[in-house]
């Protein structure tokens, strides 16, 4: 075995090392590890949207192992953004504490569509874009 290749090599101009494989040499790229994070509703939303309308940015991501914090920082302005409409249709609405009791079933209503209202306004602002 007087020819016999090495088992991996490092290019000098761009640092990439290669390994080999038969009788070619593969560059060894690896994505980097990601921090492993529990996705809400609008996490889940975003990941779906990226995957089925932004492949080349959900491909950078993952290369570039921003994808997680991506998510991640997604879900919570969301959730936030969606606390506040609610607060502030609330407060422009003529909902009242006392009505949970006098008239529960307007109250649930009324609140359910200000709830649906701020998701999307949320899922326009944030998600789908």
């Amino acid at each position: 075995m007087e020819n016999e290749l090495p088992k991996t090599k490092i290019d000098e101009r761009t640092g990439i090392e290669y390994y080999l494989e038969g009788d070619y040499y593969l560059p060894n790229i690896v994505a980097p590890r990601q921090q492993k994070i529990i996705l809400n509703k609008y996490g889940r939303m975003r990941l779906k949207f990226l995957k089925e309308h932004k492949k080349a940015e959900y491909t950078i991501m993952i290369m570039n192992g921003t994808l997680n914090t991506h998510l991640k920082e997604i879900q919570e302005t969301a959730h936030n953004r969606v606390q506040q409409i609610i607060n502030d249709f609330k407060a422009k609405s003529d909902l009242t504490e006392d009505m949970k009791n006098t008239d529960m079933f307007y109250w649930v209503g009324a609140m359910n569509s200000i709830k649906a209202q701020a998701e999307e306004i949320v899922l326009s602002e944030l998600i789908y874009v």
